[in-house]
């Protein structure tokens, strides 16, 4: 294994980086991509030095499997851009802030709302049917009322 070690190729690590690479078409969530370049990197590295100890070249290894990492999650980070419609696939935040009439009494705590075609679960003070409310906050499938100003 030690003398193994010390011969290490250019093509070994050219392997390596390809079985990374082919493991994250698998499906492990762009980990392996960037520790499959690493390799690649050292690599390239190793064919321009042929001589490289293997320490160094593991230690390269290393280094650029951090540094790809981190590069490409600073780079991912920059490149977020604040969304045109934050609310998207929040089902019930439009409804903060509107007014509703209450369909099922509130009672104990407890009632239901009608919005649209369907029926909310409610939470707020005890209010009788007809009842303007207003959508004050959201918790879960629960939306928190009050009385409509």
């Amino acid at each position: 294994m030690w003398d193994y070690l010390q011969h290490l190729s250019f093509w070994d690590w050219l392997a390596l980086g390809t079985l990374l690479l082919i493991l994250e078409v698998f499906g492990a969530g762009g980990y392996l991509l960037w520790i499959g370049v690493a390799a690649a990197g050292v690599g390239v590295i190793t064919f321009v030095v042929p001589q490289l100890p293997w320490t160094l070249q593991f230690l390269l290894f290393g280094l650029l499997s951090v540094f790809t990492a981190v590069f490409w999650w600073h780079r991912q980070r920059s490149n977020a851009s604040p969304s045109d419609a934050p609310g998207l696939n929040m089902r019930g935040q439009e409804l903060i802030g509107r007014t509703f009439v209450v369909q099922e009494a509130i009672v104990g705590g407890r009632g239901k709302i009608k919005v649209g075609d369907g029926v909310w679960m409610v939470r707020g003070p005890d209010m009788p049917v007809g009842t303007p409310v207003q959508v004050l906050s959201q918790d879960g499938a629960i939306l928190q009322v009050g009385p409509a100003p």
